[in-house]
């Protein structure tokens, strides 16, 4: 070897050494001298053996989607309780027992938490009892915001409180629907899965119909006790439901062969148990006495309400308690109709990012690089590593679609559809690159778009925590948004665990701007088709079915309020029905008549 190459190696040698011994007489004089590196706890297992006594907690949805879950969980031997809707004294528990800076959600998640486990403490179970006998199954992530902190914060905040070692099972958000516990005492079996998946699409689809029906209710509170009654239908049947299994429904000449042939008879059974919990008879029945029983609550469609549609973060736009100022209860105290987002949503971007990543990243990750056109081979290999990635990506999202639709046909056929993500993303994108990661991505300002375009709502309402990073970029990008659509009402709300009568005040505000719209399209709905309010009424009365909850009403394309909907629909009605035939009347608008 040259002497100029040993003489550089040395020099270079002792550089390091002397930066090395720099960054070490820096680290011990701000005394990070004994700073380890750190290690994920090591969490204790929840083993099979635990199902008869250990009980599964959960919280953080709607009271709808927490039933239909317990449900499962129950239907599935598992011993489950949700946790009550968190209050504003959880966020206080959260501050206090967890770290600052963290997020709304994360207060009073965890501060939920710790109460409910002194509570479980004051009805006199230790502390070795509540860590032995209880687990917390919640959604975790990597990131990038501060959802990606919830473990440590949960596992922070317990040991704080005194609960040191109690056991926090994971749903990691980024896995998609594939649970990341790996605990072998929660096991994801076909009937357990395929539980959740009714679970969740119920809970949508009933929590949509609840703020589709209330605000036009006749009767006051006949739709909470009729969803109460239904929501308990619904649970009896998903925790009740017999089990199938193919050995047990093939007829006995079929059942040597069976056993014979342990690969067939597994997809078969899988198979089997997938068209159960789908098209069985107990579950479709179910559905349609819930449908029945909803269709029974008289409505009247002629009140005059502005639709305020929700976006924004996943927890604050869900919960349905002090988390995001009892929003949804506020808007409709107002006179507003509320559109929420269903859970479905969410599920559907992670799939469709989780697609359009691996096509990102084709190129990237290919076998073979810049392939000649004559080379067959490697293009088809190339094309083939991005299909195992994308396809059952592809499958998953479609069949996602596919039995949320159906739950809505059986329940009616009234609730929204589910937005192509195609579809949202390609409105986003001229403001909001389709893979920025992080809450819900492109989602808030795709939903904005799409729903002021095609004049879905009046007023969009995005809840979000205070501080949430993810939701801050949409809300940075929302300005050129709304500067393009002059039309829009779009309103960003940051929630916390005080401050409410300042939010609220924010939301009357922009209401009143709401109102106003929904009241002049109704009076133009009127003036355009030459009828009377106290005609259509009139028209209505005659014709009972008109005040089903669950008639549906036609869409007229520009027309956004539940009334103006209905009065056109009433007057095509009129105009078609040759037993009614009455003389025209000047037509005044709905606020001057009485």
């Amino acid at each position: 070897m040259p002497v100029e190459e040993i003489v550089l190696t040395d020099f270079e040698v002792e550089i390091q050494a002397r930066i090395d011994a720099e960054r070490a007489r820096l680290r011990a004089e701000a005394g990070l001298a004994r700073m380890r590196e750190f290690k994920k706890p090591v969490e204790r297992s929840f083993t099979g053996p635990e199902r008869d006594y250990v009980t599964i907690l959960f919280g953080g949805l709607t009271w709808k989607h927490e039933e239909m879950i317990k449900a499962v969980f129950h239907g599935s031997g598992y011993r489950c309780e949700n946790i009550p809707t968190p209050v504003v004294a959880d966020f206080q528990a959260g501050k206090e027992f967890g770290n600052n800076g963290q997020c709304n959600p994360t207060y009073f998640t965890v501060g939920n938490l710790v109460r409910y486990l002194q509570s479980l403490e004051e009805q006199g179970q230790t502390k070795q009892q509540i860590i032995d006998n209880y687990v917390f199954f919640t959604a975790g992530s990597c990131g990038p915001c501060r959802f990606g902190m919830y473990e440590a914060e949960y596992r922070f905040a317990l040991q704080n409180a005194g609960f040191e070692g109690f056991r926090v099972l994971l749903f990691q958000q980024t896995d998609g629907i594939k649970a990341a516990s790996g605990e072998p005492g929660l096991k994801f079996s076909v009937d357990f899965g395929m539980g959740m998946l009714n679970a969740l699409n119920l809970g949508d689809v009933i929590n949509e119909l609840v703020y589709q029906i209330r605000p036009f209710e006749v009767t006051k509170g006949e739709t909470d006790r009729v969803i109460r009654e239904s929501v308990k239908t619904l649970t009896d049947t998903l925790r009740d439901r017999r089990r199938w299994h193919i050995l047990e429904a093939a007829p006995g000449w079929a059942k040597p062969f069976l056993e014979g042939h342990a690969k067939f008879t597994g997809i078969s059974c899988t198979l089997g148990k997938v068209a159960q919990n789908v098209y069985g008879k107990e579950y479709v029945d179910a559905l349609h006495a819930c449908r029945d029983s909803i269709n029974s609550i008289q409505v009247d469609r002629l009140r005059v309400k502005p639709v305020i549609k929700i976006t924004g973060e996943f927890w604050a736009q869900t919960t349905e308690g002090d988390g995001n100022f009892n929003m949804f209860a506020f808007l409709e105290r107002e006179g507003a109709q509320v559109l929420v987002e269903p859970i479905a949503t969410w599920i559907a971007y992670m799939m469709y990012v989780a697609k359009e990543g691996a096509k990102a990243r084709a190129y990237a990750e290919a076998p073979y690089r810049d392939p000649k056109w004559y080379e067959v081979k490697k293009h088809l290999a190339n094309e083939l590593k991005l299909l195992k990635k994308t396809g059952g990506l592809s499958a998953g999202s479609a069949m996602w679609g596919y039995f949320y639709h159906r739950t809505i046909k059986h329940l009616g056929d009234t609730a929204h559809h589910l937005i192509p993500q195609k579809e949202l993303s390609r409105l986003a994108h001229p403001f909001y690159h389709q893979l920025a990661r992080g809450g819900e991505g492109y989602m808030e300002v795709g939903k904005n778009v799409y729903y002021t375009v095609n004049h879905l709502c009046h007023m969009v309402l995005a809840l979000k925590p205070f501080g949430c990073m993810p939701s801050t970029q949409s809300d940075g990008v929302q300005s050129r948004v709304v500067n393009k659509f002059k039309d829009m009402i779009f309103l960003p709300i940051e929630t916390s665990g005080e401050g409410e009568v300042n939010a609220h005040s924010r939301v009357q505000m922009a209401l009143a701007e709401a109102k106003a719209k929904a009241r002049a399209e109704f009076d133009g709905v009127l003036v355009q088709t030459g009828k009377s309010l106290e005609d259509l009424r009139e028209y209505v009365d005659a014709h009972p079915k008109l005040k089903h909850a669950l008639y549906k009403v036609p869409h007229r394309e520009g027309v956004a309020g539940t009334a103006a909907q209905f009065a056109w629909h009433v007057s095509d009605l009129m105009d078609r029905d040759r037993k009614y035939r009455r003389p025209a009347r000047v037509s005044l608008p709905a606020s001057q008549v009485a």
